[in-house]
């Protein structure tokens, strides 16, 4: 299943959570893994905490400060900057699925990371069932 996510700035984090909690109630399926990927080379999906939207804001400062947009990057379209994150933060995460809900922690939220929008991204979810 796919997920469509509309980014609004060049780099942003969005909380997709909700919209995975969803596919993973429309599946029935109670128990095994969620695989959260995106489909993009410059857009990654992370878990982090989806309380304090400062917490969004001080993780993308800092990657912006770490791997600015403009580096001199070989790159010919110019995007080589959204790479590289998405190469550092990752393109997928990996969350157990119990007794029909999500194991995360309190405060724990998925979120799909836009490095090089504004764009229209698509992420998918693959739902695992325990075979036991």
């Amino acid at each position: 299943m796919q997920i469509p996510v509309k980014t609004h700035a060049r780099t942003q984090m969005i909380d997709i959570t909700s919209q995975v909690r969803r596919v993973v109630e429309d599946s029935k399926i109670q128990n095994g893994l969620v695989h959260v990927c995106s489909l993009h080379t410059t857009g990654a999906i992370t878990i982090n905490e989806n309380a304090d939207p400062a917490v969004e804001t001080d993780i993308l400062k800092t990657l912006n400060k770490v791997i600015p947009w403009d580096d001199h990057f070989k790159h010919m379209e110019g995007n080589s900057a959204a790479h590289i994150k998405v190469s550092l933060v990752g393109p997928s995460e990996l969350i157990p699925l119990e007794n029909g809900s999500l194991i995360l922690g309190t405060w724990q939220g998925i979120f799909f990371c836009e490095f090089d929008g504004p764009r229209n991204r698509r992420v998918n979810v693959k739902i695992m069932a325990d075979l036991c």
